[in-house]
């Protein structure tokens, strides 16, 4: 008589391949997890309920007519403030001058940023710390004296730089950089990325730290170039601090704001999201449908952590390492 075999098939190996093995902590991971809980918990319940709660309240008072010359006469309208904006071309050029701010400051800083932070990581060692002070001296400087800074700079009456750069093509002394949307755009740019490259390329330096000596070593000896060491050992083990470095700097930009009011203030076709939220808000005193504009601004800036974070693809748990 034949023996038959009547063990299950999830233990063949076969069907063992196809599981994935489960990851376990071990003890000193579990109690490191224990202790930071402890160290930053009171403080992270303290910021999500800061952050949290005027959220909501915005939330909440998006669904309603409400406007601070008549606080007595709200009135529930469910989304009927979002179909108003929606419906609004204002609110439409509003995003789109945002996405563009974002995306080419973002683009640019970050290969600035990682041009810089390539300069530092090969430094002398002497110089390395006068080298980074001396980078991180604009991202120190206050947003709005920075703004002031460039106003100035660029103003027709008392700026000078029409004076330096006069020899351009396009650029004479009665050029004002401020009367027209596509020239304001390029100072509020220039002016973005001049401040925020340092913060980038610290970032993008940390990253390059973490980038194993011994493989950019082995890659040289194999004969490899130095744009496919670049490609094929450095950016890979880079890609979480780029992930960092894009996510901060791209949900940053696009709630540009002081930049562009004390430049411009939303004229000659540089209004985004977040300056129309105040002027809906506080300049027209519309509560409701001012809220309403800054939660789709919230949603928007979700979206792009999402997608960031998903287009990376960067499991930062593996990163972390159990031990």
């Amino acid at each position: 008589m034949s023996h038959v075999d009547t063990a299950p098939a999830a233990s063949t190996p076969r069907a063992a391949e196809g599981r994935r093995p489960r990851r376990v902590k071990s003890q000193r991971a579990k109690s490191e997890a224990r202790l930071g809980w402890l160290l930053a918990g009171p403080a992270f319940f303290v910021m999500l309920f800061v952050v949290l709660y005027p959220i909501l309240q915005a939330l909440y008072d998006s669904l309603f007519t409400y406007r601070l010359t008549a606080p007595d006469d709200r009135e529930f309208v469910g989304l009927g403030n979002y179909g108003v904006i929606l419906a609004d071309p204002v609110f439409w050029k509003g995003l789109g001058v945002t996405l563009l701010i974002t995306v080419v400051t973002v683009v640019v800083e970050l290969i600035l940023g990682f041009l810089l932070a390539l300069a530092m990581h090969h430094a002398i060692k002497q110089t390395r710390g006068l080298i980074r002070t001396i980078i991180l001296v604009p991202y120190g400087i206050i947003t709005v004296v920075s703004a002031f800074a460039w106003f100035y700079m660029f103003s027709i009456d008392s700026g000078y730089i029409n004076a330096w750069f006069e020899w351009l093509p396009g650029v004479d002394a009665d050029l004002n950089w401020f009367a027209q949307g596509s020239t304001a755009l390029f100072v509020i740019m220039l002016s973005e990325i001049w401040k925020t490259t340092p913060f980038i390329s610290l970032l993008l330096l940390a990253g390059l730290a973490q980038v194993p000596g011994d493989l950019t070593e082995a890659a040289s000896v194999d004969g490899a170039s130095w744009w496919q060491r670049m490609k094929l050992v450095i950016l890979p083990n880079m890609k979480a601090s780029i992930m960092v470095a894009v996510l901060f700097r791209a949900m940053d930009a696009f709630r540009i704001f002081d930049s562009i009011y004390i430049m411009t203030n939303g004229a000659y076709g540089t209004e985004v999201l977040s300056l129309l939220a105040y002027r809906t808000s506080i300049g027209r005193l519309e509560i409701g449908m001012g809220s309403a504009v800054s939660v789709i601004l919230f949603l928007c800036v979700a979206l792009m952590a999402v997608i960031a974070v998903k287009g990376f693809k960067v499991d930062l748990a593996d990163r972390g390492g159990s031990k």
